[in-house]
């Protein structure tokens, strides 16, 4: 069952609170129009391990943040699909998991726990009255008979499951979904700048059924583990032992000048073994998708021609690459400016 009412709230950010006590959450008191809302993010699992996964990408770049400027204040619901508006952390390549690290939420130090690395972002946009935060999660309230717990105002709502919302198990599998994972984004307009704030647990898992989220059982050797040594072909390791990240996209001509267009995806083997793409697929941002074949040297590089109907947009769109089993191995994106440059290869 996915989340009910999904979407993502616009506002300017006045106050906040530190993570504190069991089940601790960072707190933004946010004024949308002239209503407030309080978005509590998780700063530590309830399940084991109890440390997050947290990336904060001060220089944020992606097809979703044309559009947010445009939204009015207050919480929009979003459509749970790829064309939506909404986050997936899997599908919308958002960010390359493998930066992803766990943090505890408060230890002794400045700077070195989760309390901190999201009171970095939330004190400048504090300092910025231009500013802008876009939290990205499910709504509460409003609350008629009750005042905020937190910042005391009255109707208590507000926005909550700003994390990973996929690749669930046990008692919060029934959260899972796809298209409706949570995430703060911050716009600096005077800047011309986005930071990006993601979290997920580390009991998730990053291989999810593209119709409910599930995790999928098919189990994925991570990057510097010996895959099992069964080689059907020598030389050429099985498509099920390839771990994620060896194979990726570095580059896209995604505005080229011949006439008709010939876009191209140039895709890089970076492990020590050749790579079978037979029943690997590209897709793009509509999720259309084109076989791919042949084979992959290690550490060598081929060009893909991109065929109708996948299409890349140059008004911004990502790129996903995927294996036979569908299960998504790597995938990059880019922005409208970025497809300006006609001729160019946009490099990742």
């Amino acid at each position: 069952m996915a989340l009910k009412n999904y979407g993502v709230l616009k506002g300017r950010p006045v106050d906040r609170r530190l993570g504190v006590g069991q089940n601790p959450h960072y707190q933004i008191k946010v004024v949308a129009g002239t209503e407030l809302f309080r978005v509590a993010i998780n700063v530590k699992s309830k399940q084991s391990p109890s440390d997050l996964l947290y990336l904060v990408d001060d220089r944020f770049t992606h097809p979703i943040c044309d559009a947010l400027p445009d939204l009015q204040a207050g919480f929009h619901v979003l459509d749970r699909i790829p064309t939506g508006g909404g986050l997936d952390f899997i599908r919308g390549n958002l960010f390359d998991p493998f930066k992803m690290v766990p943090l505890p939420f408060n230890v002794p130090g400045p700077d070195n726990d989760l309390n901190e690395k999201f009171d970095g972002v939330v004190q400048r946009a504090l300092a910025d009255e231009s500013a802008t935060v876009y939290a990205f999660g499910v709504p509460w309230g409003p609350e008629a008979s009750k005042a905020d717990g937190y910042f005391g105002f009255a109707p208590g709502r507000g926005v909550h499951d700003v994390h990973m919302n996929q690749g669930n198990s046990g008692q919060f599998e029934q959260d899972n979904g796809v298209w409706q994972d949570g995430g703060i984004l911050t716009h600096f307009p005077d800047q011309n700048q986005w930071i990006a704030v993601f979290t997920a647990f580390q009991s998730q898992a990053w291989h999810t059924d593209d119709q409910t989220g599930h995790p999928l059982t098919v189990p994925v050797p991570q990057p510097g583990t010996d895959p099992e040594p069964l080689v059907p072909t020598p030389g050429v390791l099985p498509t099920d032992n390839v771990p994620d990240g060896q194979v990726r996209i570095v580059g896209a001509l995604v505005n080229a000048t011949s006439s008709p267009e010939r876009e191209v995806v140039t895709l890089l083997n970076a492990g020590p073994t050749v790579v079978d793409l037979a029943g690997w697929q590209l897709a793009d941002k509509q999720k259309t998708r084109m076989a791919l074949a042949g084979t992959l040297a290690a550490g060598a590089v081929i060009q893909i021609v991109v065929v109708p109907p996948v299409a890349l947009s140059n008004k911004g769109g990502i790129v996903t690459l995927l294996d036979p089993q569908g299960r998504k191995v790597h995938g990059v994106s880019y922005t409208k400016a970025q497809a300006k440059a006609a001729g160019w290869t946009l490099t990742f």
